[in-house]
């Protein structure tokens, strides 16, 4: 494997831009080879004219110890070290670091005294090249790419020791906390008084708060303070502007946080505030509870108890807290490696291209250069190293109970390997699917079913998706299996897709990796699956045809479904039990949207299921058609005569878009973005034109037609321009890319256009709810299951552009670990 590939599959990918740019320096390098080709054609032209004079040159070089032979094979360069925007010449110091034996070939230190940031390095070239101006570009290039590196890799030191020195702070604490709880509950035991209550700590809450709120006023007059002076410092850089912005969004969210779940105590002779995030019902619950008890009871007053008032710490919370720090402790080891891998990767990058540049020059320039980069800061500091060993010994004393193998398991976790295994069967099932579905649409032509008037029962039974309300029906199971393993399979091209665009998913879901599935784990999933459905439905067919018992055949669906079910919910450890158990846990978080916090997980499987409202309303069909026992009695219209039925196909068409209004109020709630209630706004309006359209199912007067008209082109535009703009991030008018935005993942601008083109059209299906119009000779079942696939396929597409967008978001930003809350913040006295 070449050594760019290898490069950029290894490199961290939110932190591209910082790596060294290998693929322009070999541009450079291939400018000097081509300049060097060209001097050296010219030279064998004209060699015929010129033998005598060249053995004659070579002659008086072999004469005098200046002309030797090293000379021709060694380049002579200086590498300066100065200060960034101050060269003075007064001030240098000129520190001779080796003199090779090859010559002239030296190489400087140019000091200069000042408080920078860093040093920077400038190469001088003391002999001059055939193609002088070629060279002195590549060494001007990657004398930049040096000084890039040095300064993001102290920068990202500096970030990670002071995360060390907060977390070591936070460990005492709660070893602290921890010693003196065990204390009140060895007290409590040895006392004869017995309590049904958990052992807590007695803490008071520090009186010299007068109020949470007068407390975040005050930070908040700071930070507005702090943020102008962040604004002076920087003089307009952008990335610098980006960084204060989310550093000050992150501000506001603690803040509101503290509000709800911190105040001010003293325990163990510390004004400590302990914060523990609102992510969970409970937690959210509890805080609510304490402030209307707070509201109750202690009325505002400036008097206030000497003692202070009473605050219990007990088992629970020092569970979330010790929690918290332990995946901070977890994500910063993470982050020490990603620096370790920057350090290495980087390193290996100068070596190679400088080995290039010898082979193409034919001098000698490693060895000179290379020292100055082993002696640089992003290669002599071995801080990183240090507190990565620490950090493995705190979490090996503190959470791993001294089993160093223990802590390994999840400060290193080891990623799941991929077997020849899944290869195999992906390929069995796949062809076995194949099989059965020409076998099935065979069988199905012969027997007439796709024609306008085929087998009442039978089409009623497979085929309904936003059937209208006033035709007899049945309740079809295939259909929702086939929409769902459809949107199952698309995610695993996403996965494909964002693995070879170097997209960290992985990241930006949050998913640990031993409950992530590759791509191959959704596709085995995905032909297993629609081979056993598609086996179903040709078993179905056979038996109808053969005139078996039409209520057992029909349970045969019902029962496919129920096995899918009970897998699904299945405590054993099988098929993939960590990533189901996860998967449950997204859909509960969705289902209490405004109780736990918002993740992008959590409303990314949201949106999926916006795009899967006809699925939801033929499982609807399904449950009324098992539950009541239709498929027995062959009374399609049972569930039909039913006014709650009808009313619940409103809450059904609804329900996703509720519940991701929903998280965007929560999001606002946390982050305080009004862009989140904008884009509550649109979800409303899709709401508002999926109530519209069961209404026009139940009355087909020209006035409802063109209320659904009006109300879900409004709903239309308004997600369009919230794909194009906010989750795509093009549209920008400014942008080098016409259209698109300045950063791209794909490399060919047409497929952007071509998919901003391809997504207003599929949100156009709806206009088949008014149309009507239906293929020749096939049932319109059969046409509105293809239109609810088309609506799949977008959001398919839609997922690829929304996380390219966000990971470009984090690269932007450098972030490439997640910020962990931290429960414990001391407060000084003067505060």
């Amino acid at each position: 494997m070449k050594f760019s590939k290898q490069f950029e599959g290894q490199l961290v990918p939110e932190w591209k831009e910082a790596f060294v740019d290998y693929w322009q320096l070999k541009k450079d390098l291939k400018k000097i080879q081509i300049l060097n080709n060209n001097n050296k054609n010219t030279v064998i032209k004209h060699s015929h004219h010129s033998s005598l004079s060249s053995n004659f040159l070579s002659s008086l070089k072999g004469g005098f110890s200046f002309f030797g032979h090293q000379h021709k094979d060694h380049e002579a360069i200086h590498v300066v070290l100065s200060t960034p925007n101050i060269c003075i010449t007064s001030l240098i110091y000129l520190a001779r670091i080796n003199v090779m034996n090859i010559g002239v070939s030296q190489v400087h230190k140019k000091l200069a005294s000042s408080a920078s940031n860093g040093d920077v390095y400038e190469t001088e070239l003391v002999e001059q090249f055939e193609d002088s101006d070629a060279a002195k570009e590549f060494f001007s290039c990657l004398d930049l790419q040096l000084n890039k590196v040095n300064q993001f890799y102290k920068t990202k030191e500096e970030e990670f020791l002071d995360r060390g020195d907060s977390l070591k702070k936070q460990m005492d604490i709660l070893v602290e906390l921890k010693a003196a709880f065990k204390q009140q509950r060895d007290k409590a035991a040895n006392s004869a008084q017995d309590s049904t209550e958990d052992a807590s700590i007695d803490c008071r809450i520090s009186c010299e708060e007068d109020s949470v709120t007068d407390r975040i006023e005050q930070e908040q007059i700071q930070d507005d303070s702090t943020d102008d002076m962040e604004k002076n410092e920087v003089l307009g850089s952008p990335r610098s502007e980006e960084m204060g912005k989310s550093t000050r969004i992150m501000k506001r969210e603690d803040r509101k946080l503290r509000t709800l779940s911190g105040r001010v105590f003293n325990c163990q002779g510390k004004n400590l505030r302990i914060n523990i995030p609102l992510t969970t019902p409970s937690r959210t619950f509890s805080a609510i509870s304490y402030l209307v008890w707070g509201d109750l009871v202690n009325q505002p007053s400036s008097n206030c108890n000497p003692e202070g008032s009473k605050l219990r710490i007990n088992k629970t919370k020092l569970h979330h807290a010790e929690k918290m720090i332990k995946g901070a402790f977890i994500e910063l080891y993470k982050g020490l490696g990603y620096l370790e891998t920057y350090r290495n990767l980087n390193m290996l990058a100068f070596i190679k291209i400088l080995k290039k540049f010898d082979k193409v020059t034919e001098k000698q320039v490693l060895p000179i250069y290379l020292k100055v980069v082993e002696s640089s800061y992003f290669n002599s500091s071995d801080k990183v190293m240090n507190l990565a060993d620490e950090v493995e010994d705190l979490f090996v004393k503190h959470f791993a109970e001294e089993d160093r193998r223990k802590a390994r398991k999840y400060l290193k976790p080891h990623q799941r390997k991929e077997s020849h295994s899944v290869t195999f069967f992906i390929g069995l099932f796949t062809g076995s699917f194949i099989a059965l579905l020409v076998g099935y649409v065979i069988m199905a032509r012969i027997t007439g079913m796709y024609r306008q008037h085929p087998d009442t029962a039978y089409m009623e039974t497979f085929y309904p998706v936003l059937r209208q309300l006033t035709e007899k029906r049945d309740f079809v199971l295939c259909s929702v299996l086939s929409l769902m393993f459809l949107h199952f399979f698309l995610y695993g091209c996403n996965i494909v897709m964002w693995r070879k665009s170097r997209i960290n998913y992985s990241f930006i879901f949050e998913l640990a990796p031993t409950k992530e599935l590759k791509y191959r784990d959704v596709f085995l999933i995905c032909t297993t699956a629609m081979t056993a459905v598609v086996g179903v439905m040709f078993i179905h067919l056979s038996l109808l045809t053969k005139r078996y018992s039409y209520s057992q055949v029909q349970a045969i669906p019902g029962l496919l479904f129920l096995s899918f079910l009970l897998l699904l919910v299945c405590p054993f450890n099988i098929c993939y039990r960590s990533s189901r158990f996860s998967f449950l846990c997204v859909i509960r978080n969705i289902v209490l949207s405004p109780l736990y916090k918002v993740v992008m997980l959590d409303f990314f499987m949201a949106d999926q299921l916006c795009s899967q409202v006809s699925m939801l309303r033929n499982l609807e069909n399904v449950a009324c058609y098992y539950l009541t026992g239709s498929y027995k009695t062959q009374d399609y219209g049972y569930c039909m005569r039913s006014k709650h039925y009808r009313d619940l196909a409103y809450a059904v068409s609804f329900i996703p878009y509720y519940w991701r209004a929903m998280q965007c109020a929560r999001r606002w709630f946390d982050e305080g973005q009004i862009d989140h209630l904008v884009n509550l706004g649109k979800y409303v309006s899709a709401m508002l034109a999926a109530g519209a359209k069961v209404a026009y199912e139940r009355d087909k007067s020209a006035g409802m037609m063109w209320l659904v008209v009006v109300i879900s082109s409004a709903a239309t535009i308004y997600q369009l321009y919230w794909d194009f703009v906010m989750d795509w991030g093009l549209l920008q008018m400014n942008s080098k890319n016409p259209w698109l935005r300045n950063e791209l993942v794909l490399r060919r601008k047409f497929i952007y256009y071509f998919s901003m083109g391809l997504n207003l059209i599929l949100r156009l299906a709806w206009l088949q709810t008014v149309l009507h119009s239906n293929f020749e000779h096939v049932d319109h079942r059969v046409t509105e299951l293809f239109i609810a696939s088309l609506e799949v396929i977008r959001r398919g597409q839609w997922n690829f552009y929304r996380l390219e967008n966000e990971h470009l978001n984090n690269a932007g930003k450098y972030r490439a670990v997640k910020t962990v809350p931290l429960p414990f913040h001391e407060v000084d006295e003067e505060d």
